[in-house]
C-alpha cells in the first residue's frame, strides 16, 4: 500500500491496533529498534508505518548514512496516530542530529499543543536551515507560554521571510490562546 501518510498510518492502526502502531513508532525514534535492524528482522513494522515494501527504495543492504530516516518515518507517524507516552520519546529525539526528526518534533507539538515539549525546542530557533526555525516557532506559538515572547520575538527580523510570517502568525496565536496582551 503506498498513498497519503495519514492513510497508510490509519491503515496500519487498523491492522495492528493503534498501541501497537504508537509503541513502534516510539521504539523506532528512541533507537530501541535501530536503523539496521528496523531494515532488517523489524521491517515489517517500518513497511506498516511507510507504507513501502521497500522504504527509501535503497540498494541492500541499507547504507547506515540513511538509518536516521527510521526515526523521521516514525516521527511523521506519530503526526496521524498518538498515546500520550510518545511525548517522552519527542523529547528524547527534540535535538536528534537529523534536522527533519527535529522538524517533525515541532511539527507535532504544535498540532498536539505539547506545552512540556516546548522548552526543548527553544534550540531549534538558531537553527541553521529557515525551515527548521519556522517550525520551532509555530511550535513555540501554538503551545508555549509568555515566557516564550522573547524567544519567538528575537527572529522578527529574520533574514527569511517564512521565519518572518511564522513570527507573527506565532505571536497572534500565542497571544488568543494566553488571551492576554503579550506587549
Amino acid at each position: 500500500m503506498s498513498g497519503h501518510p495519514k492513510d497508510v498510518v490509519r491503515a496500519a492502526c487498523a491492522e495492528y491496533g493503534e498501541d501497537v502502531v504508537v509503541g513502534w513508532c516510539v521504539a523506532l525514534l528512541t533507537g530501541e529498534i535501530s536503523g539496521e535492524e528496523a531494515f532488517g528482522a523489524e521491517l515489517p513494522k517500518l513497511v506498516a508505518i511507510t507504507g513501502s515494501p521497500d522504504p527509501g527504495g535503497w540498494s541492500k543492504p541499507v547504507d547506515p548514512v540513511n538509518y536516521y530516516w527510521v526515526r523521521v518515518w516514525a516521527a511523521r507517524a506519530l503526526m496521524y496516530t498518538w498515546r500520550d507516552e510518545a511525548v517522552d520519546a519527542l523529547r528524547a529525539v527534540a535535538d536528534d542530529p537529523a534536522w527533519r526528526v527535529r522538524e517533525h518534533v515541532a511539527r507535532i507539538t504544535a498540532q498536539r499543543e505539547l506545552g512540556e515539549l516546548v522548552d526543548s525546542l527553544l534550540p531549534m530557533l538558531d537553527h541553521e536551515l529557515p525551515r527548521v526555525r519556522a517550525a520551532g516557532v509555530r511550535a513555540v506559538g501554538a503551545a508555549g507560554e509568555y515566557e516564550h515572547v522573547e524567544a519567538i520575538e528575537a527572529l522578527r527580523d529574520d533574514p527569511d521571510p517564512t521565519v518572518r510570517a511564522a513570527v507573527e502568525k506565532a505571536l497572534e496565536r500565542l497571544a488568543a490562546r494566553l488571551d492576554r496582551s503579550l506587549g
